[in-house]
C-alpha cells in the first residue's frame, strides 16, 4: 500500500512539474519570418538586405522573453520581416554553420559549452540574449546584449534598417524622434 501510494505520489510530483514548464513562442503564432544564417546568404544572392540576429540558449529566460513579447510585436516584426533577414543562431548550437566560406563548430568547453559562431560575432563577450546586425555584405555593425523589450528594440531596428545610422548619431536620432 506504501508502495503504491508514494507510487502516485512521485507521479502526480512528476506531472505537475510539467505544467509549469513554459513553452517558447509556437513557429505558427510567429509573426516574424526567421531563417537560418545560411539560408539568409543564399538570399542575400538575390536581395541585399541588413542581417538581424538573434544569439540566444534553450536556458535564457529573458531569451524566452524577448520570443514571446518583442518578436510577437507587430512593428517590430514588420521591420524584421522587410528591412532585415531574421536569424535565430542558438549560441550553443551543435551543428557546424558555414558562414562567409568558413566553418564554425560547437566547442565543448564547461557546463554547456559555445558555437564559434556565437563567440565571434560576439566578440568573444558570450551574453545571452545578444541581438546582432549585420550590414548588406555580412558585416558587423553591432552587437547589442540584454533584452529589448518592443519599444527599445524598434528605433534601433529602425534606425539601422533605414540606414538612419550612416548619417545620424542614435542619440540626435533619439532626441528628434522622442518630442
Amino acid at each position: 500500500m506504501k508502495k503504491a501510494l508514494l507510487s502516485i505520489l512521485l507521479l502526480t510530483a512528476i506531472s505537475l512539474s510539467f505544467a509549469f514548464i513554459q513553452p517558447t513562442v509556437e513557429t505558427e503564432n510567429e509573426l516574424v519570418k526567421w531563417y537560418t544564417i545560411e539560408e539568409a546568404q543564399e538570399l542575400m544572392k538575390t536581395e541585399k538586405r541588413k542581417v538581424y540576429i538573434d544569439v540566444f540558449t534553450d536556458w535564457c529566460g529573458w531569451c524566452k522573453v524577448m520570443d514571446k513579447k518583442t518578436f510577437t510585436d507587430p512593428e517590430v516584426a514588420n521591420l524584421l520581416n522587410t528591412k532585415f533577414y531574421a536569424v535565430k543562431l542558438d549560441g550553443e548550437g551543435k551543428e557546424d554553420i558555414v558562414f562567409k566560406d568558413q566553418t564554425f563548430k560547437f566547442v565543448a568547453q564547461g557546463r554547456n559549452g559555445y558555437h564559434e559562431l556565437a563567440a565571434a560575432l560576439l566578440q568573444g563577450k558570450l551574453s545571452y540574449p545578444t541581438s546582432i546586425f549585420l550590414d548588406e555584405d555580412l558585416n558587423l555593425l553591432s552587437p547589442l546584449p540584454g533584452y529589448y523589450p518592443p519599444e527599445k528594440l524598434y528605433p534601433i531596428l529602425k534606425y539601422i534598417g533605414e540606414d538612419i545610422y550612416k548619417t545620424t548619431s542614435y542619440e540626435d536620432y533619439m532626441t528628434k524622434n522622442s518630442q
